[in-house]
């Protein structure tokens, strides 16, 4: 696979300072000037180690022993969103604890060195040991099972790095300092929500979106924050809270309305047999960012999430699913040469005929990397 990298700053935690691959497919190359943030993306969250089993026939019974006909490891919580990001061009930069064991190692290498992530104001933790979640994926859907611990608290409380845009998962009643500083120094800031296990669903919980550019749920989500009746009247709904709403519909596909331009926009999804659908919903977020930050139409932003998150879930492993530009381009020239397409849907993703011979040249010569998808076990080498 190709991706874009950038040349990164040196980090302050083992094996850094090696060279790293010079920028190859950059989809914001005709919009940097010289005095450009330094970092496209900025993010901060936990890493997990993601051991993921695939090919059950159905889910885990009690008392009973299930075989899978697939494994995979890959670094998975905070680091599906850097490594779709990165695969996708986008000089990213993340802040992330790391225990000092074996699975840290194994994730801090395939983010670093695999796929050019900046991890300077990341941390080893000395004595934590890394998250780890047990995924299963069978009938199209996934069982987790999670266990880690919160790592000791950074003092002083490091400050983010300048960057054009951040993504920010919310918690209900709970500030992040850093989303706030962030959109006082001009970053953008698009934010996403997980589960509210307090059944309050109260938008006045999330005191952080104020500072929110888009805000991206899925249509649960949506519709329970604004006691709307469907997903699309939710977004609506939404828009008075935050400039641009995002709403995922599952197998719909996904709906979004900006109040700043008064524009909506509906993508219908693109029907893949999904292998692991661990990460998708980051690889879709990463998707609309790119196309946001390229300025391109609403609707071509919708389209290009849903695209990637469809090419990420035919494959298994959460972080390294993400596509990038080479199969992005396989996927548009397959479809393409299949007869009896729709011509509706073809015209749907037309923007990439226009967008892919720009970017590709970039990368005739470029190694074939970042090179793998998740691997069967830690325990056969180095990512480096």
């Amino acid at each position: 696979m190709t991706a874009s990298y950038a040349s990164v700053g040196e980090g302050h935690r083992r094996h850094t300072g090696q060279n790293r691959p010079a920028a190859r497919v950059d989809p914001l190359a005709a919009r940097r000037a010289p005095d450009d943030p330094p970092w496209d993306v900025y993010l901060t969250g936990d890493v997990f180690l993601d051991i993921v089993f695939t090919g059950l026939d159905s889910a885990p019974v009690r008392g009973t022993e299930s075989w899978a006909r697939g494994m995979g490891s890959s670094p998975g919580g905070v680091a599906n969103m850097a490594t779709a990001l990165a695969r996708l061009g986008l000089r990213t930069s993340l802040a992330a604890a790391f225990g000092d064991d074996h699975y840290g190692e194994y994730c801090w290498d395939a983010l670093e060195h695999g796929e050019g992530i900046d991890l300077s104001t990341s941390r080893t933790v000395p004595g934590w040991h890394s998250s780890v979640t047990v995924s299963m994926a069978y009938e199209g859907e996934r069982t987790m099972v999670s266990h880690g611990h919160e790592p000791p608290p950074e003092e002083p409380a490091p400050e983010s790095p300048h960057a054009r845009a951040a993504v920010a998962s919310l918690t209900p009643g709970r500030s992040a300092p850093w989303i706030a500083q962030a959109a006082s120094r001009g970053t953008r800031v698009f934010a996403d929500v997980g589960w509210d296990d307090t059944g309050a669903w109260d938008l006045a919980g999330l005191t952080d979106l104020e500072h929110c550019e888009a805000f991206l749920p899925n249509a649960e989500e949506a519709m329970r924050y604004t006691g709307a009746a469907c997903p699309r009247a939710a977004a609506h709904a939404l828009t008075a809270h935050v400039p641009l709403a995002v709403v995922t519909l599952g197998a719909e596909g996904a709906y979004a309305v900006d109040r700043r331009t008064g524009e909506s926009a509906e993508v219908p999804a693109i029907a893949v047999e999904a292998l692991d659908p661990t990460g998708a919903g980051d690889v879709f977020v990463a998707g609309f960012v790119t196309g946001t930050l390229a300025d391109w139409p609403l609707a071509d932003r919708l389209a290009f999430a849903g695209l990637t998150a469809a090419l990420s879930v035919q494959e298994f492993g959460g972080s390294l699913s993400a596509p990038g530009w080479s199969e992005i381009a396989a996927w548009w020239r397959k479809v393409q040469s299949v007869q009896g397409q729709d011509p509706e849907a073809l015209q749907r993703y037309a923007f990439l005929e226009r967008l892919l011979p720009t970017l590709l040249p970039e990368a005739e010569d470029a190694a074939p990397w970042p090179l793998r998808r998740a691997v069967p076990t830690i325990g056969f080498g180095r990512s480096a």
